[in-house]
C-alpha cells in the first residue's frame, strides 16, 4: 500500500494535497484497493459550487460496493477531474495521481489540522486490516 509522505489523509480514505490555498482531494490506494475494479465515478459537485467539510462530492462504483467521496475541508470547487468519469479505472491505476477528484480552494486551511499524516494514516489503514 502506498501513503504518500507529501499528503494527509482521513479516516474515510480521502487525501488532500495542499498547494498555497489549494486542496486537491482524491481518494488512497487503501481505499482503491477496498473497493477492487473501479467501473464507474460520477461528481455530486461542479466548478464554483461552494462546499462545506464532510459534504459528498463524488460517488465511485465497482465490481464489489459503491462509495461516497466527501470533502475533508471547506470551499469553493475550482476544478473536477473531467478524465475520471469516461476511464474510471484510472482511480485503480494512479490513485494519488491522474486519479485526482476536485481542486478547492481552501476557506478554512485549518480544517487541515484534523486529518492524519502518512503515517498516523498507514497505522490506522493496518489496523483495520486485520
Amino acid at each position: 500500500m502506498k501513503v504518500p509522505t507529501e499528503l494527509v489523509y482521513t479516516e474515510t480514505d480521502e487525501w488532500v494535497k495542499v498547494d498555497s490555498k489549494t486542496a486537491t482531494i482524491g481518494i488512497s490506494d487503501y481505499a482503491q484497493d477496498q473497493l477492487s475494479d473501479v467501473v464507474y465515478v460520477e461528481f455530486i459537485v461542479a466548478p464554483g459550487e461552494t462546499v462545506s467539510k464532510g459534504q459528498q462530492i463524488a460517488t465511485i462504483e465497482s465490481v464489489k460496493a459503491a462509495a461516497d467521496v466527501n470533502t475533508p475541508v471547506s470551499g469553493v470547487v475550482v476544478a473536477v477531474n473531467d478524465e475520471l468519469p469516461p476511464s474510471p479505472e484510472l482511480v485503480n491505476k494512479d490513485p494519488y495521481g491522474q486519479a485526482w477528484m476536485v481542486k478547492i480552494e481552501m476557506q478554512e486551511p485549518a480544517q487541515l489540522a484534523a486529518l492524519k499524516d502518512s503515517v498516523a494514516y498507514d497505522t490506522y489503514c493496518t489496523g483495520r486490516s486485520h
